[in-house]
């Protein structure tokens, strides 16, 4: 598979096709903006982003990209859905934002021209929509400098994270349009954890997310059997 391969049209359609709801708090992405929150705090707690460079792969809409923007120096938000960036850049001048620059692109391409430029790194529920999650990850890894913090969302996969993700977040509370996810395109922790360190990536933390369907709260758990965080630094030779 070459660079350029490991995407999906189909999935790129999908997100492109919900464009305009993205900062729409009640809307298709409202479980994103009851998320961000706690994603945000813990990586500004697990990594040094106070003047540093970071990165958001597919960054959808921004919303992450945004509050990263609030204490790293410089951001940059690369999708490869175009409706999606569009609205990105709308509510980025809105918010007189001038910290954060978007590109469509993918990682793989990114990386040929941007090699070990950040210091940290999010992913965040992306790696389910590519073909081919190990490249993503390899890529990931190039474009960070040695120490840096790499952050990966995903979902895993077993019986339980298909009733949970798919059956009841999609059919059943309607938390997500129907059809996001794909049930054989999720990602046990083994195998993130594996590609990454074949990447040259140090596991650093795995934890899970919950969400309480009663509080509408999501919060972080032990219990990684359906939506998890991997934090990982890239290793570097001369420690």
């Amino acid at each position: 598979m070459s660079q350029r391969e490991n995407i999906s049209s189909e999935e790129v359609q999908k997100f492109n096709d919900l464009a305009k709801e993205w900062w729409n708090p009640h809307g298709s992405f409202a479980p994103l903006h009851k998320l961000n929150p706690l994603r945000f705090e813990y990586i500004r707690a697990n990594s040094n982003l106070e003047g540093k460079t970071a990165i958001d792969v597919g960054c959808g809409g921004g919303i992450l990209t945004e509050s990263l923007a609030s204490v790293a120096s410089n951001v940059h938000g690369i999708d490869m859905a175009e409706k999606g960036l569009a609205v990105a850049n709308i509510h980025k001048n809105d918010s007189e934002l001038t910290n954060i620059v978007y590109s469509q692109s993918t990682v793989e391409d990114y990386a040929l021209t941007n090699n070990e430029n950040f210091d940290v790194l999010t992913c965040m529920e992306m790696l389910e929509h590519v073909p081919s999650p190990e490249e993503t990850i390899q890529a990931c890894s190039d474009i960070v400098v040695k120490g840096g913090d790499l952050f990966f969302a995903t979902i895993n996969r077993n019986i339980k994270s298909y009733v949970m993700a798919i059956v009841g977040a999609e059919y059943i509370l309607n938390l997500l349009p129907k059809g996001t996810h794909e049930f054989d395109c999720f990602i046990k922790p083994s195998e993130l954890e594996k590609w990454s360190r074949s990447a040259g990536l140090e596991l650093i933390e795995l934890i899970g997310v919950i969400y309480n369907p009663i509080t509408t709260v999501f919060s972080l758990s032990d219990d990684v059997d359906v939506n998890y965080m991997m934090h990982f630094k890239k290793i570097n030779d001369d420690r």
